[in-house]
This record gives structure tokens, C-alpha cells and sequence, in this order.
């Protein structure tokens, strides 16, 4: 990984994790995951950075929890960052927002609806900062490299890639493991996106559906396909989250997880 301030265990070899919340629900629920996540990590020795969108900008239906207003949860990330002390990912939707954005997070998430828009990419690079492109679910992943020149074009090649399921069919989305090695051709780190690849977007009640009992096998195949890290929506309670609790981990399991992946991890690297 690119240096970013206050990520740990990297001299481990280990693949890097970035979880939390779907999004900053109040001010106390990111701490709480923050400090479950942060002990697990240390104790398994996982470079960490913590996950969470200060705001959701796309939202099926216009009454969904979009925020706690945008000032409170940066300062919420800000909280986490300076308690934790981890780096910070959350997502930009517009340029005006890359500036402000940026002085509270260590990595800007690029959405994956919005991974070809030139002028929230330049903005983007623009801060320094690094950025986590999502690739669109529209978009194959020999198409990403061009999403990641712009970036690089604008001065900044702090570049991460993230896999995050192509649309099938109008209500799911397939994970095609080759998107991995292909995205890698690049030389940019590559991560995938396991929560959201287990979406059923689109349905009918215009609430997000999900897979979650499948958390497992893709992370297995995707850890085993070369990612170099994964990305992962976590709660204390799914079922209560305001946002994409359908395909969210209960934090009790990420432990278990992440073991499981480690020894996927090290089988794979004795073979390269």
C-alpha cells in the first residue's frame, strides 16, 4: 500500500481490510464497530482502515437515510481517527466536496456509479490524497485503467482499485473473479468489495436486498484470486442498520473471517 498515515502491520504481508458502517448512522455506533474492528486487526496483525460514508447520495427512494448532515459525521470520522488512530476511507460524490472531504479522510472513495465522471476524479487527485476507485457495475475491468490514468494524468498516482460485482440481469450482481488478475495488470493495488458484490439492487420495495450468507465464499475466492485487500460493511446489528443492512457482516463473525483468510492467504503465497 501507498504510505498513508497511521496504517499499521504492513510489514506483515498480510492483505489489508477496510470495514465499518455503511454510512455514519449517529455519533457513537462508528466508535463502537471502530473499537471492535481495531482489535481484532491488531491482534491478527491486518493493516486497517476504517470504512464509513459521511453521506449516501444514491439512494433509491428520496425517504432513505442519506446522513446525520455532513459536518457531524466528518467530525465523527475525525473522532475515530484521532481515538483509533487508523486512517480514514469515505466516499465524494461531487468535485466541490473532494477539498473538504479530504480533511478529515486519508483515502477518498470514488462510487462506483460515478467511477468515469473525469471532473470528481480530477478533484479527487487533485487533494493528494489517496483514491479508492470503485469499478463500476457497468464497466468490464480492462475499462478501469482508464479511470485510474485520469487520476495518475492529474499528478497523483496514489490509485486503489476496487471489484465490486457487474449487473446481472436488473435485480443482481455477479462477482467474475478474473476482474482481479486483469485490474492487477495495472500495478495498483487491487480490492475487492465483498458486501456489495452480495447485492440485490433494485428491488421492488426500493430497499437494497442482499446475500450476506455468502460473505464467506467470496471473500474465500477472492483472497485466493490475489486480491490485495478487501473491503467489508460490518455492524454490531445488520438488521438495524440504516443503510445496506441486507448484505452487511455481524461484527461477531469478522474474526472468524479473517482467519480463515489469512491461511488462504499464506497457502497462496508458498505457490507464487
Amino acid at each position: 500500500m501507498y504510505t498513508i498515515p497511521n496504517l499499521k502491520h504492513l510489514d506483515t504481508g498480510n492483505f489489508f481490510l477496510m470495514a465499518g458502517p455503511c454510512v455514519v448512522e449517529d455519533e457513537t455506533t462508528p466508535l463502537r464497530i471502530a473499537e471492535k474492528i481495531v482489535a481484532i486487526t491488531e491482534k491478527l496483525q491486518i493493516p486497517y482502515v476504517f470504512k464509513a460514508s459521511y453521506r449516501k447520495a444514491n439512494r433509491s427512494r428520496i425517504d432513505s437515510f442519506t446522513g446525520i448532515g455532513d459536518d457531524r459525521a466528518l467530525k465523527v470520522l475525525q473522532k475515530v481517527r484521532e481515538q483509533f488512530d487508523v486512517p480514514i476511507i469515505t466516499d465524494i460524490h461531487t468535485p466541490q466536496e473532494a477539498g473538504k472531504v479530504a480533511e478529515y479522510a486519508d483515502i477518498l472513495q470514488i462510487p462506483a456509479f460515478l467511477c468515469r465522471q473525469t471532473e470528481l476524479l480530477v478533484a479527487a487527485a487533485e487533494t493528494g490524497r489517496t483514491i479508492n476507485i470503485k469499478k463500476g457495475q457497468f464497466l468490464s475491468p480492462h475499462a478501469m485503467k482508464f479511470a485510474a490514468q485520469k487520476v495518475i494524468d492529474s499528478g497523483n498516482s496514489r490509485v486503489v482499485l476496487t471489484e465490486r460485482g457487474t449487473s446481472f440481469g436488473y435485480q443482481d450482481l455477479l462477482v467474475d473473479m478474473r476482474s482481479i488478475p486483469i485490474m492487477k495488470r495495472t500495478n495498483l493495488p487491487v480490492v475487492l468489495d465483498i458486501t456489495h458484490s452480495l447485492q440485490q439492487p433494485n428491488q421492488a420495495s426500493g430497499v437494497t436486498g442482499g446475500h450476506p450468507e455468502l460473505i464467506e465464499t467470496i471473500a474465500r475466492s477472492g483472497i485466493a484470486a490475489g486480491a490485495d485487500g478487501i473491503f467489508v460493511e460490518t455492524h454490531t446489528n445488520p438488521e438495524e442498520a440504516l443503510s445496506d443492512g441486507a448484505n452487511m457482516l455481524h461484527i461477531d463473525y469478522l474474526e472468524s473471517l479473517l482467519k480463515k483468510l489469512l491461511a488462504i492467504h499464506r497457502a497462496t503465497k508458498d505457490f507464487e
